[in-house]
């Protein structure tokens, strides 16, 4: 799929959950060669937007709180993998957690809140 940070990849999984995953390009580095902290944030966030728009039927859904931990570092040349799930649902709100991997190390985690909107969207 085409995307202005991307390019980036999307697959539905068999148990209900999607994957997201970028190859890491200069593009998305800082100046150390590492995926820049504002990349890794942008990607987690709409990892855990697809989880929300899964869980709710196709709403789209506008982030109300992220929270983030990086917790190593996505490096030059390699792929970084998403993940997330829904964990609780109310009436106005959609509370879901994710993860951000490489290469068996977990670069990131989240968690976040969305509120969905009534539009949908493929």
């Amino acid at each position: 799929m085409h995307h202005p940070n991307g390019p980036m990849f999307h697959r539905n999984e068999p148990d209900g959950t999607y994957e997201h995953a970028f190859f890491v390009l200069p593009r998305h580095c800082n100046g150390m060669g590492f995926a820049h902290g504002g990349m890794i944030a942008t990607f987690m966030d709409g990892v855990l937007a697809r989880a929300v728009h899964g869980a709710t039927g196709g709403h789209a859904a506008v982030t109300v709180h992220l929270s983030l931990d990086y917790l190593s570092a996505g490096r030059k040349g390699e792929w970084l993998f998403g993940d997330g799930r829904v964990t609780r649902e109310t009436r106005d709100l959609v509370f879901v957690e994710g993860r951000i991997h490489a290469a068996g190390r977990d670069v990131a985690r989240a968690t976040a809140i969305f509120k969905p909107l009534r539009r949908k969207i493929p």
